[in-house]
């Protein structure tokens, strides 16, 4: 059933969604080929974690927009706007809804259902390991930050800052979304990404 629907979703968030270097196309494929690993795992519905997986990104506010919080609650709307156009079955949109606007880490609405927990799960594990490193490069330098503070690049005798440093980002958020996941397996891939993060850092800090 879903796979008629597939070219559909990808159809759209490739012309709806606003993409910037770590929110692109590839960012969604991923989150979702993660999500249906997940799915099967964890015994979850697939009508229900596949199409918010797809749509979760379909729109968000710039960066530094002053109601960015409310990006998922936006994409959420466009999502069930979207999927009624296509005649998805209506009895799965409330809980894609819900698995929409949870995913966001600046929402802070707790997934309430096993598909949610999925999707925030896949979304959030896209910013671990490798591709979770380049990412967080990605973003960093396209506002100018430095690697690390040269003084004090672990941020030992100073606060944080991940505005400046791209450093500081792995203790200001990354690490704290392995310590998030809800679902075993992602627990489990959670920590093996971020065991790659920190051979990361340790590596740098012997090249500084």
């Amino acid at each position: 059933m879903l796979e008629k629907y597939e070219s559909e979703f990808e159809r759209f968030i490739s012309v709806e969604m606003i993409q910037d270097p770590a929110h692109d196309l590839n960012h969604v494929l991923r989150v979702v080929q993660t999500a249906r690993k997940l799915c099967q795992k964890e015994q979850a519905d697939l009508l229900i974690v596949l199409p918010a997986a797809y749509l979760h990104d379909c729109f968000t506010f710039p960066k530094n927009h002053p109601e960015r919080a409310s990006s998922s609650a936006v994409a959420a709307e466009k999502a069930d706007q979207f999927l009624r156009s296509i005649n998805y079955p209506v009895e799965k949109l409330k809980a894609i809804k819900h698995a929409i606007i949870a995913h966001s880490f600046s929402a802070g609405i707790k997934p309430t259902t096993i598909e949610a927990q999925i999707v925030q799960d896949a979304d959030r594990l896209d910013a671990l390991g490798a591709i979770g490193v380049s990412r967080c490069l990605q973003v960093s330098s396209s506002f100018g930050a430095s690697l690390y503070h040269s003084e004090d690049p672990y941020a030992k005798h100073r606060g944080l800052d991940d505005k400046s440093f791209t450093l500081d980002h792995f203790q200001v958020k990354l690490f704290k979304l392995a310590e998030q996941m809800h679902t075993s397996s992602a627990k489990q891939e959670a920590a093996r990404r971020v065991q790659f993060m920190k051979l990361y850092i340790q590596q740098l800090g012997s090249e500084m």
